[in-house]
């Protein structure tokens, strides 16, 4: 009886799949902003072909039209969140030539501190719309971006290049650049070279301190439901005498708040099974710098915090060194 109930369920997934669900409605809807868009830019092309580049052309395009902005992300390839954490960038930066660049004075009067936070995208609307010296400074952005050496320091140059003035004259080989950026971001988010653990690794291997990664033997056998995939072991499972998680998070989302969660349940397991094993993490990028609820949790999990700042890396290699005893 259950095998024939379950054949009829099966069958009918099978038989009745709609293979993709769509609302019509909300594609039609879509469709429309997707074409103001298109046309949008079809109208700044020519534009820009009669008239030459400008950045006046650009000015009003993001004061005058209400996809100005969307037009302007989608001409580029930049997303809207890495606009935003450049906006953030900006008003933490100490950098004249960025300050300048952005008419940073104008608009940024608010006092730097621990406290700032990311503004939102209805901020950041409004200010483009209504204060011409931002608008001005993000336009500056675009056009001159990539050849700021403070931007070339702190910002992705995968993400850089979109801040080309190539890109916003529509030329066809930038064009093309922006596609395919676009279709090998995921690849590239993925590049393990990229990825923050291989500077510890490249340390530890450098030191020639032994380290592995995995599950901590102890908490398999006693807090299954709890434990979880170290990052760096050292010097081995049985007998750990640092454990490391890193933690460099380039975007903001709830899930940060989860993540110091978790950490502080782990340093408590930690602290349990293995009370001589120090828990260090490294917790770095602007995701963290604009989220100081969730960090000072995430910080106060760990028996030591690091960054990847190259004064930090020489610390966590001191440090290192005085507390591993082969």
């Amino acid at each position: 009886m259950e095998n024939s109930s379950g054949q009829r369920k099966y069958r009918t997934v099978i038989g009745k799949n709609t293979f993709y669900f769509f609302s019509q409605d909300s594609e039609d809807a879509f469709d429309i902003n997707i074409n103001l868009i298109k046309d949008t830019l079809l109208n700044l092309k020519n534009e820009i072909d009669s008239n030459g580049l400008s950045k006046e052309i650009f000015n009003r395009l993001l004061r005058d039209k209400q996809q100005g902005l969307k037009s302007l992300l989608a001409l580029t390839g930049l997303s809207n969140e890495n606009l935003k954490r450049l906006v953030t960038l900006v008003r933490v930066a100490d950098d004249d030539e960025l300050s300048a660049l952005t008419h940073k004075s104008r608009w940024a009067d608010e006092q730097i501190n621990d406290d700032i936070s990311e503004w939102s995208d209805s901020r950041i609307n409004s200010l483009i719309r209504n204060n011409p010296e931002f608008r001005a400074g993000i336009v500056n952005l675009f056009f001159e971006g990539s050849s700021n050496v403070f931007l070339s320091r702190s910002f992705p140059p995968f993400e850089l290049r979109k801040l080309s003035i190539q890109k916003l004259s529509f030329e066809f080989t930038s064009l093309i650049d922006t596609i395919v950026r676009y279709k090998q971001k995921g690849s590239y988010s993925a590049l393990r070279a990229n990825n923050p653990e291989t500077v510890i690794q490249a340390i530890l291997e450098r030191l020639d301190i032994p380290f592995v990664c995995g599950d901590l033997p102890q908490l398999v056998d006693h807090e299954q439901a709890l434990k979880r995939t170290m990052d760096f072991i050292i010097p081995d499972k049985k007998s750990p005498q640092v454990v490391i998680e890193c933690a460099f998070s380039a975007t903001t989302s709830s899930g940060q708040g989860d993540k110091a969660k978790t950490e502080l349940q782990m340093r408590g397991l930690i602290s349990e099974y293995y009370p001589d094993a120090q828990f260090w993490g490294f917790i770095d990028g602007i995701g963290w710098y604009v989220r100081k609820r969730d960090l000072n949790r995430m910080a106060s999990a760990f028996d030591e915090v690091f960054t990847f700042h190259t004064d930090e890396l020489s610390r966590f290699e001191n440090m290192l060194k005085g507390r591993y005893r082969r």
